[in-house]
């Protein structure tokens, strides 16, 4: 394993700003994995972590493949992190929306910039991502659909969905987007919620990459842990259910569960009075892939994502 500093920024006060790379191999670039590029992606960064410390110990044990080279990037942006804040503290800006970055323009540009430098031309990527609410999803692979024919390799990683996502102009600044767009294979990993590291959804998110660096013969070791058979399905197969009106959240269902129409799928109170305000419910069967986990909600927030059929 070779850890070293990948980029570095002088801070005015307080430790110098650095990102840190973790390598297994001395081959090809066959694989980069970056967590969390924002300050409340712990569990992005968790995930990360696991897979360093598995590497760790395939390499030491000779299970690596000769010809390959892994980076892992458990967090670009530890400084947001470590004072709370999802994006970065002095200008409220997002390193994921800054993407190809600019080495002679604002300080996430730079940071962009940066990294991107430090990513181009591997065969493979993974970003540990996180959505633009908070709420937690079923563990899934997200692909932005650019014409690029390599859907099929998603289902190595042996989690339940393949998604395909078509890019809107708003999403071209993003790591995914211009990664894809200079070559690289490159997969969003989605599971679980930003700042909760226990549980299912986790372990399925570290297992997944065993599984793809095994199937791709980047490691040589059998996996230990069931895969699933991926189905493939768009973004805009989701069937989304809003708020009919602000107040305080209560979800009775939860990323992962078997809804029927009819269901009752959480509550909306009225937050000084305690009264009921709205009962939600489902109106088609199906999968629940995304709930929303903040305990506010305004009026027309996306509540529930379902994948299934009226």
């Amino acid at each position: 394993m070779k850890k070293e500093i990948l980029f570095s920024m002088k801070s005015p006060f307080r430790d110098d700003f650095n990102i840190y790379g973790y390598t297994f191999g001395s081959g090809s670039k066959s694989l980069a994995i970056i967590g969390s590029m924002r300050g409340d992606e712990v569990n992005q960064m968790y995930v990360c972590s696991q897979i360093v410390k598995e590497l760790a110990s395939l390499e030491n044990h000779g299970y690596l493949a000769k010809d390959v080279s892994i980076t892992v990037i458990p967090s670009a942006n530890p400084f947001s992190m470590n004072i709370g804040k999802r994006f970065w503290a002095m200008d409220d800006t997002d390193i994921n929306r800054m993407f190809p970055g600019y080495d002679l323009g604002e300080t996430t540009q730079r940071i962009a910039a940066g990294i991107f430098n430090k990513l181009e031309n591997y065969e493979y990527g993974i970003q540990l991502a996180s959505f633009y609410m908070p709420g937690d999803f079923i563990p899934h692979v997200r692909i932005f659909n650019t014409g690029n024919d390599y859907v099929e390799e998603a289902n190595d990683f042996g989690l339940p969905y393949v998604m395909l996502s078509d890019p809107t102009p708003f999403d071209t600044t993003l790591l995914n987007y211009n990664w894809q767009i200079w070559n690289t294979k490159t997969f969003s990993l989605y599971g679980g919620s930003n700042q909760k590291i226990e549980g299912m959804a986790t372990k399925h998110l570290v297992n997944s990459i065993l599984r793809f660096l095994i199937k791709k013969g980047m490691v040589l070791k059998r996996t230990f842990d069931p895969a699933c058979v991926s189905e493939t399905i768009r973004e805009s197969q989701l069937k989304v259910i809003q708020a009919p009106s602000a107040g305080v959240f209560y979800k009775k269902k939860s990323a992962g569960d078997y809804v029927r129409k009819g269901d009752e799928l959480g509550r909306i109170l009225d937050p000084y009075e305690g009264t009921l305000k709205a009962r939600i419910y489902a109106y088609v069967d199906g999968m629940m892939f995304f709930t929303h986990d903040s305990p506010l909600t305004l009026q027309n927030t996306p509540l529930f994502k379902i994948y299934g059929s009226e």
